[in-house]
């Protein structure tokens, strides 16, 4: 008989943990063998269990995701790791998928699509959603935004005026302002709603 799947499930909402072991559970080929409910528990957890594939959500408390990742695979370089998010945005998907991991899963996929996201992984392949791959395919030649210009998109995406973010970043109003136009002409949008739109939804800032 094949041996099982070793999973272990990164989150920190309890319940999407349970919901997650409820999938695997009627899986012959698969199984639950930890959780975790941050990133550095995650890491102390892969450490004792060693997990085939570890499903590892972004945002979380203490240690995000993407960091657990790259300590995690400058560990284990061969470690299987599948991101398991809510948050679609490309930007967000080439950060994870830099740091380490083989997949990436929306939380909203069908059941059949994280099962097979495990299998694909488990095999040495990558796992990437059509409409995610696309994204950053869309993106990939664009000017990416300069950790300035970042800082700067979170500021009025926190509803700050140009002079109080001026004041936060120790830069000049006109300085602000032209990082602005270039923000702008980078992310193809007109104003400032337009911007922190697009950011949020790309996954270039958070709220």
């Amino acid at each position: 008989m094949t041996a099982s799947i070793r999973i272990l499930v990164v989150d920190d909402h309890i319940l999407l943990r349970q919901g997650i072991a409820g999938i695997v559970a009627p899986e012959q080929d698969m199984e639950i063998v930890g959780e975790a409910e941050h990133g550095a528990d995650a890491i102390a957890q892969f450490d004792r269990l060693r997990p085939d594939v570890t499903l590892m959500d972004l945002q979380m408390p203490v240690m995000d995701g993407i960091e657990a990742i790259a300590l995690i695979r400058a560990r284990a370089p061969d470690a299987h790791i599948v991101v398991l998010t809510t948050y679609h945005g490309d930007v967000q998907a080439v950060r994870a998928l830099k740091a380490g991991a083989r997949g990436y899963l929306l939380k909203s996929s069908l059941i059949d699509e994280m099962l097979t996201a495990i299998r694909t992984v488990h095999a040495g392949r990558r796992y990437i959603p059509a409409d995610v791959a696309q994204d950053i395919a869309m993106h990939a030649a664009e000017d990416s935004l300069t950790p300035r210009e970042i800082d700067i998109l979170a500021l009025v995406a926190a509803g700050q005026a140009n002079k109080v973010v001026a004041r936060e970043l120790s830069v000049s109003e006109q300085t602000v302002k032209a990082h602005l136009r270039t923000i702008f002409q980078k992310l193809g949008v007109g104003d400032r709603t337009q911007a922190v739109t697009t950011a949020l939804r790309r996954g270039i800032i958070r709220l």
